[in-house]
């Protein structure tokens, strides 16, 4: 063996390819270019055998095209991996059950074995198309939701109040104590982190919710709000989530109003939408929020608010906030 080869091996990269390419055309021998790569001559065969083109051509970006293929679709994670939830789904498909029933019934008859019912719609369309002859709308490729502007949760919100009917003072946020809330969610969605922001300062809280419900978001939002004066707790806005739909005991507690945004209008919450994606920086999206402690929000929840503003002439959300007479927690 050559001195410097690899002990493990590893896939050419696209610099690699390409310069495979060029000195194949110039008639350089396999064991020369293998030379110039530090490479096994065996992996430059290798290579042109899996990767090159069936009339002997060799062209590097179809090369690379066909190997990161070849490794998507062996790198994939198993969608369904438990053989009894797989044998549970099937017969439940087969019976014309819609995948929603299937993971409905499954957690009440067995809820050590839940499962979503987008893992289920995942699992036909990659790993078993012929049960999807068994769906209601079947087609031969997952044919992803195209939502629209519409009525959405409004209904079953109780006493759902517009956001166009928000006071002026808010809107404008000459007035304190007007709050946009919101949750930031895993894609596992045992666990969120309630975001409350105040529109004039933009001063934010977060609190860890285990579960993710309507009572979890609302305790949160009554202990945190409770920790301001009255004159700091006008009102809320939110999102049409389920979560929200306790927001009249806040109100009745905290002495604050409730507005809702339109369905599927999130900027119209900008300034907690903003606040999410800046703390998304340190609570990145893929993050599993059940193992987020309690002293890693505090840790964010100081950051964001130590952090200067340009809307606040580069003051901090905890300056303006103390500015106006808060006393805040060391």
């Amino acid at each position: 063996m050559m001195r410097g080869m690899p002990k493990h091996y590893r896939h050419l990269n696209q610099k690699e390819r390409d310069q495979l390419a060029i000195w194949r055309s110039q008639g350089h021998s396999l064991r020369a270019i293998a030379r110039c790569l530090h490479r096994d001559p065996s992996t430059v065969l290798r290579e042109l055998r899996r990767n090159g083109l069936q009339a002997g051509a060799y062209l590097p970006h179809k090369a690379q095209e066909r190997s990161v293929k070849r490794w998507r679709s062996t790198h994939q994670r198993e969608r369904l991996s438990d053989p009894e939830i797989r044998g549970y789904v099937q017969a439940k498909l087969q019976a014309r059950w819609s995948p929603e029933l299937i993971a409905g019934r499954l957690q009440r008859e067995r809820p050590e074995k839940r499962i979503s019912h987008e893992a289920i719609y995942q699992w036909i369309y990659t790993e078993a198309p012929e049960l999807s002859l068994y769906l209601a709308r079947k087609h031969k490729k997952r044919r992803w939701r195209n939502y629209r502007k519409g009525t959405g949760g409004k209904y079953i919100i109780p006493r759902w109040v517009s956001i166009h009917k928000r006071p002026e003072a808010a809107n404008s946020r000459r007035q304190w104590g007007h709050w946009e809330a919101d949750t930031m969610v895993d894609g596992y969605r045992r666990a969120g982190i309630q975001v409350l922001v105040e529109r004039k300062a933009r001063y934010a809280c977060l609190t860890k919710l285990v579960p993710l419900n309507a009572w979890a978001m609302r305790e949160a939002l009554s202990r945190r709000l409770a920790e301001f004066p009255p004159r700091f707790r006008k009102s809320l806005t939110y999102d049409n989530g389920s979560e929200n739909v306790e927001h009249e005991k806040i109100n009745q507690a905290l002495g604050t109003r409730s507005y809702f945004c339109d369905p599927y209008q999130s900027w119209q919450r900008g300034t907690v939408e903003n606040t999410i994606g800046i703390a998304r920086q340190l609570v990145p999206k893929k993050t599993d929020l059940t193992k987020v402690s309690v002293e890693m929000l505090q840790v964010v929840e100081r950051w964001l608010n130590t952090r200067p503003k340009k809307c606040l002439d580069y003051r901090t959300p905890e300056e303006a906030f103390k500015a106006a007479g808060v006393a805040l927690a060391p």
